[in-house]
């Protein structure tokens, strides 16, 4: 069966987008076009960044969706630190969830990006 799954993420300058979600999860770009840019996480799987649906971010309240990377348990705490030391805007430093230490950040439009443990 040929299928891809991809993850859309709504922004509203690309490639501000893509220099902040390149330099966070240190991905290269696989597709790039004027206003849509995929980075492939695994095989016919992708993170999008798209700016021809960024009317719809100013319209939304609370995102209640989130990008979430899961790292080895031991490294959650790195990674906050490591993002802080970015100026990533923090939403929520490290915390105990019931899956374990987590903390989220947003993009810069306010787009959510969880960091928790791999399962």
């Amino acid at each position: 069966m040929n299928r891809e799954i991809v993850f859309i993420v709504y922004v509203s300058d690309i490639d501000t987008s893509v220099a902040f979600y390149r330099d966070l999860l240190g991905l290269d770009t696989d597709f790039v076009s004027p206003r849509y840019v995929t980075f492939a996480l695994a095989e016919n799987v992708y993170l999008a960044l798209w700016t021809g649906n960024s009317e719809a971010l100013g319209a939304a309240g609370n995102r209640t969706t989130e990008v979430c990377l899961n790292v080895p348990a031991d490294e959650v705490t790195t990674t906050f630190e490591r993002w802080n030391d970015k100026g990533v805007n923090v939403l929520r430093k490290p915390y105990e969830e019931v899956f374990g230490t987590t903390f989220v950040v947003a993009d810069p439009d306010g787009n959510l990006i969880r960091v928790a443990p791999i399962d």
